[in-house]
Formats: C-alpha cells, sequence, structure tokens
C-alpha cells in the first residue's frame, strides 16, 4: 500500500470510528422501547432533516448516477424530482397522519385497518425490498472501494458492517439520527470538493466543461416517446411518482423519522427539508458524471483498459486526481452511506419486529422484555445483512438498473394497500387480501415474462412494458380490486335489503 493510500485510510478510519463514538455516544439513553425506536419525539427539524437526506442518499446516488450520467444523459434524475411532486401531500396528511395514528411501526394502520393478515404482509414485503436494496448497496461500496485502492471488499464490508450493527444495537434510532446528520454534512462535503476539482482541472475551466456537455447533449431527460417498453421520461415519473408515494406513506425508515420529531410542524419541516436538498444533491451527482466526461475529453487522458463501464470512471478519477486526504474524505462519505443505510434499516427491522410480530404474538410482555427482543432482532438482522453484501458483492451487473429493477418488483403494492385504507371507508380485509392476491399474481406473471432473458415465453402474453412499471401498475392492481370488491360488496348487501 502506498503512502497516498495509507493517508487516505487514515481519513478513512477516523470517520468510520467518529462514525461509531457519536452512535455509542447515545447508549446510556436506550431504557425503553419508545427511545429505542422513536428517540422519545426529541429530534429537532434540521436534524430530522438532515437524516431524511442521508436516507435519500446511497452508493447507488454516490456511483451510479455520475456512471449514468457520464455514459448517457441526467435522465435517471426524473424519478426523483418526483419527490418534491409527492411531498406536499405528504406534509399535509401523512405525517400529521401517521404522528396521530401509529406508536411506533407505520404498519400498525394496516393491522388496525385490515387485521393481522395485511399488516405481516406489509411487513415482510418492506423487509423483503430493504434487504434487496442493502445487497445493491454494499455491492457498490465494495465494487467502488475495491476499484481505488484494491483493499479487500470482503474486509471493508465486514468491518464497516460490524461496527453499524454496535452502534445501533447500543445507540437505538438517537444513533441513527445523529449519524445521519454528521454524514449528510460530509455528502455535501464530498460533492463540493469532487465537482470543484473536475470543473476545474480540465482546459478552459467550468466554460469549458459546460460548453462541451451541452454541445453533446449530456444535460438531457431522454426521450419524451410514448413509449412503454424503454425507460423513457413518461416510464420515469411513473416509476418515480409511485416509488417515492410508497416511500413517504408505507417506508418504516422514514416513519420512524416523522415519530421522531418533536412535533407535527418539526416532522414536517424537517422532511420538507430533507425533500429540498435531496433533489440538488442528485442534481450534483449528475453534474459530477457530466464533468467527469467533459474532463476526459478536454484533457485527453486516456482511461486504463480495465474501465469498461461509465459507474467505474468517477471512483478511478477520485483515486488518480484528487491529492492525499481529499480522497479519502471522499471514500469516507461513501463507506458512510453504507454504513448510515444499514443502520437505519437495521432499526426499522427491528421495530417492525417487536412491534408487529412479538408484540401482537405476546401483548401481555414487558417494556424491558421488547427492548431485549429489539436488540436481538438488531443483531440478527446485521449479521444477515452483512452475509448478503457478501455474497451480492462478487456479482458482476449493472447495478443501478438492477437496483431500480428489483426495487420495483418486490415493492409487494404497499402505496396500493395504504390507499385503500386511506381513501376508502368501505373497504374490508376481504377486500384488502383479494387486492394482496391480485398483485402478488400480476407480479409474478411480469417478473417472470419480462425482458429478452424472461424465465417462461407465454409469446403474446409477455409482459411488454419496461420493468420498472412492474411497481407502478401492482399498486394499481392492488387498489382496484380491493376498492372494486368493495363496491361488489355493497351492491350485493343492497341487493339483500332491497329482496
Amino acid at each position: 500500500m502506498s503512502s497516498f493510500r495509507w493517508f487516505d485510510f487514515g481519513v478513512i478510519c477516523v470517520y468510520v470510528l467518529g462514525l461509531t463514538a457519536v452512535g455509542l455516544r447515545f447508549s446510556r439513553r436506550q431504557t425503553t422501547t419508545e427511545r429505542y425506536f422513536t428517540a422519545q419525539r426529541s429530534v429537532p427539524f434540521w436534524a430530522v432533516g438532515l437524516s431524511f437526506l442521508t436516507a435519500m442518499v446511497t452508493s447507488v446516488t454516490f456511483i451510479e448516477f455520475p456512471g449514468a450520467a457520464y455514459t448517457k444523459d441526467w435522465s435517471l434524475l426524473v424519478p426523483g424530482i418526483l419527490l418534491a411532486v409527492v411531498f406536499p401531500l405528504v406534509a399535509l396528511i401523512v405525517i400529521p397522519f401517521y404522528r396521530r395514528t401509529v406508536r411506533m411501526s407505520a404498519f400498525e394502520y394496516f393491522g388496525k385497518r385490515f387485521g393481522r393478515p395485511s399488516r405481516v404482509y406489509a411487513s415482510i414485503s418492506f423487509t423483503l425490498a430493504r434487504f434487496s436494496k442493502l445487497g445493491f448497496v454494499f455491492y457498490l461500496l465494495a465494487l467502488t472501494i475495491n476499484s481505488m485502492t484494491g483493499w479487500r471488499t470482503d474486509l471493508v464490508i465486514v468491518a464497516s458492517g460490524l461496527l453499524t450493527l454496535l452502534y445501533t444495537l447500543k445507540g437505538g434510532f438517537e444513533a441513527v439520527v445523529w449519524t445521519d446528520v454528521l454524514q449528510g454534512v460530509i455528502i455535501w462535503t464530498g460533492i463540493v470538493v469532487s465537482l470543484a476539482y473536475l470543473l476545474f482541472l480540465p482546459p478552459g475551466g467550468p466554460v469549458a466543461v459546460w460548453h462541451i456537455a451541452i454541445e453533446n447533449h449530456k444535460i438531457a431527460f431522454g426521450s419524451t416517446a410514448p413509449d412503454f417498453s424503454q425507460p423513457t421520461v413518461w416510464v420515469l415519473i411513473i416509476y418515480g411518482f409511485f416509488w417515492y408515494l410508497q416511500r413517504y406513506c408505507t417506508d418504516q425508515g422514514l416513519v420512524q423519522r416523522y415519530l421522531s420529531a418533536t412535533s407535527d410542524r418539526t416532522a414536517i419541516k424537517g422532511v420538507a427539508l430533507g425533500a429540498l436538498l435531496s433533489v440538488p444533491v442528485w442534481g450534483l451527482f449528475m453534474a459530477i458524471g457530466t464533468s467527469t466526461w467533459a474532463f476526459y475529453r478536454l484533457s485527453g487522458e486516456k482511461l486504463p483498459g480495465y474501465i469498461t463501464k461509465g459507474d467505474q470512471v468517477f471512483p478511478h478519477f477520485l483515486s488518480t486526481h484528487l491529492p492525499p486526504g481529499v480522497a479519502g474524505l471522499v471514500m469516507a462519505a461513501l463507506i458512510g452511506t453504507a454504513m448510515c443505510a444499514l443502520s437505519s434499516d437495521l432499526s426499522a427491522f427491528a421495530s417492525i419486529g417487536v412491534e408487529d410480530i412479538y408484540r401482537v404474538m405476546r401483548p401481555d410482555s414487558t417494556d424491558a422484555r421488547r427492548l431485549m427482543v429489539g436488540k436481538a432482532i438488531t443483531v440478527v438482522c446485521g449479521l444477515l445483512a452483512i452475509a448478503v453484501a457478501l455474497v451480492l458483492s462478487h456479482t458482476q451487473s449493472g447495478a443501478l438498473s438492477l437496483w431500480f429493477s428489483a426495487s420495483a418488483i418486490v415493492s409487494g403494492g404497499l402505496a396500493g394497500l395504504f390507499l385503500l385504507a386511506f381513501t376508502s371507508r368501505r373497504a374490508t380485509s376481504a377486500d384488502a387480501n383479494a387486492g394482496i392476491a391480485a398483485c402478488i399474481l400480476f407480479t409474478a406473471w411480469a417478473t417472470l415474462t419480462m425482458g429478452e432473458k424472461r424465465v417462461v415465453d407465454l409469446g403474446r402474453y409477455n409482459f411488454p412494458w419496461h420493468d420498472y412499471m412492474i411497481g407502478a401498475i401492482g399498486n394499481v392492481v392492488l387498489l382496484a380490486v380491493g376498492y372494486a370488491r368493495s363496491l361488489a360488496g355493497r351492491s350485493a348487501s343492497r341487493a339483500a335489503v332491497v329482496k
């Protein structure tokens, strides 16, 4: 390991250990489940906002957004813009509703509205989706750190994973929030430093960079053709709308952030701050990718032969053009995104396990017992997440496309279930179950028959559209079937009364 890498390694170690120390600082306070899972509703709005930002920025954003912009254009920013569209609805209705209706888990509402089966389905669907996401997050972490430093990917995953597990286990959701705050600051620092080098290193500076980018149509948002078999603007808009509707309404990690705030107003201000910060951050990561493309065109520098994909170019630039320590800071921010994602999900898994499973099975259990169970779930899920990351870190695939597809496919129609519960007073548990069954059948058909490498070929009856559409349509199917069945049941009841 060269002296350059040793210096970067020192910066990374200081930051990772600093995250751990911040998390452990709150360990003595974790004496009740309310404190452990919602910070006893004591978090100020600015901390909620930075925590929300960190929840929205993962290794996918850090590496694959610049890679996508380097290879093509800014089309993958389109789904993120829908976050700002969905937010007003969330601020006016969803946040106050959850703070008034549930204790610690988003899925308590499904149980109150439709009974235990819907609550269990929602909990399992969310957990599967998050485990899928964690695998891709750590895959990108391993891929990038290895390409920049040559360090063993397994060691990076195990070390960062165990440290995250330690501070989450001891510090609870307060550890999640305050390490997110530190990470939010580092993310902005990494963006500013990286973009400054990319803009001012090449001949001609920022003017030349943006001139060549605009001239080559690198700052574009994709095709507006009405084609749902390709990732056109319309497909990305539909995907983004349902993805962020689902995240705001049924993501346990975000609901915990709503509940951790000191008041409804504080929660709304915090989430608004996070949303306002997230979209510019995504745009700046796209700008980094475009500037990286322009840098190599303007400088004439040749990329080494082992770089074959767009998502490898930005890490290569970091490792070859940023001075010692600065590259380490950016790498530390990347590792921090994975650690913060893991800590948030571990807290969400534990709260779901306690509130939606253990407490339902053992309603007379003491709070101390539930706290102990929550910590045990944190340990088990943490070790499983590390194991999944180790397996997926050795795969080779188009990470961003796979991540979007997986999140769409395993989303399970939770946004549709929430809308059915929230908008239809007449819908019953049987209606919800029928909608869930229809959603599962549709998702299975679409997943097995989509694309060129389909598992089952039904000819003209294969799923004809892009896989980003599966999750969106699944939500609509669940809502439509559940609502139609509720209307049919009401009509049948009226007919019976008339007879």
